[in-house]
């Protein structure tokens, strides 16, 4: 088992940075590659960024490419999001989640094993 917590979320004006933290605790947190997905109100949970279990690969939503960087930290048990250059349609519940596959970076729902609760972040215009 491998629990996640998130946090950093808030309110934030268009242009400004957020980081989000996900913190890992259980099994052994190289062992999974981490990502972060984002659920706006009324639609679908959607991948944002990913990092593999080294951090020498990462993946990114066009969405948010450029303006995103993942990295982690294996001996902190930690992920972290670094959010810039905020717009409010990045305002959404952020998801940090957990995957055994530790290669690659796998950006479906259904791939990812371990979930946490999720942090709000609210970009104002």
């Amino acid at each position: 088992q491998v629990q996640l917590v998130e946090s950093g979320g808030g309110l934030v004006q268009a242009g400004g940075s957020l980081r989000l933290s996900c913190a890992a605790s259980g099994r052994t947190f190289s062992g999974y590659t981490v990502d972060w997905f984002r659920q706006a109100p009324g639609k679908e949970r959607e991948f944002v960024a990913g990092i593999n279990w080294s951090g020498a690969r990462t993946y990114y939503a066009d969405t948010v490419k450029g303006r995103f960087t993942i990295s982690r930290d294996n001996a902190k048990s930690t992920a972290y999001l670094q959010m810039s250059s905020l717009k409010p349609e990045d305002t959404a519940v952020y998801y940090c989640a957990a995957d055994r596959e530790t290669q690659v970076v796998r950006t479906a729902r259904d791939n990812m094993d371990y979930w946490g609760r999720g942090t709000l972040v609210t970009v104002s215009s």
